[in-house]
């Protein structure tokens, strides 16, 4: 089995400074990301999404507050025929040291546990951040960069349509 392991903040959902995430309850979808991620589906990936979310153990947000955003986004997601495999979440302090939080091989080891059929040499990580990158070129798979348009014009969601061709 093929992954597209995906960033969610900056990547999938709009990102935001830390202390803004706090009463965010409704996903703002980057442009692009629906009809990407509904292209890498159709190319036979299995979506897998990871996530760090150190805003949890830092006390910013609370993990009903961040499940409670992941469930709108995933349905959100599912209404337009998406459906993510699974989602694997680092909650810990930036400083803790932990082995799941990106650029940290942690969630794909777990994803890799859970699916054994996962063939990390067709496999592709896409993000938005220097540790997603890291991360990808740390286990030698592509990296697709995604930001948002008005920050950086030429890399968007458009890089990923690549795989098609």
């Amino acid at each position: 089995m093929k992954a597209a392991f995906l960033d969610r903040d900056g990547t999938i959902n709009r990102d935001y400074p830390d202390v803004e995430w706090k009463g965010k309850t409704e996903p703002e979808l980057i442009d692009g990301a629906m009809e990407g991620l509904r292209f890498l589906q159709d190319q036979g990936y299995a979506l897998i999404m990871i996530t760090n979310q150190y805003l949890i153990d830092e006390g910013i947000i609370t993990y009903a507050d961040y499940q409670n955003f992941t469930d709108r986004l995933v349905w959100r997601l599912a209404q337009q025929g998406i459906h993510l495999q699974d989602i694997f979440f680092c909650p810990h302090r930036r400083d803790a040291g932990c082995r799941c939080c990106k650029p940290k091989p942690g969630m794909i080891e777990q994803a890799l546990e859970k699916y054994p059929e996962i063939d990390l040499k067709q496999s592709i990580l896409i993000g938005d951040s220097a540790g997603d990158r890291e991360l990808a070129r740390s286990l030698a798979i592509p990296f697709y960069e995604i930001a948002d348009e008005g920050r950086h014009p030429r890399k968007n969601w458009k890089a990923v349509y690549a795989l098609g061709r």
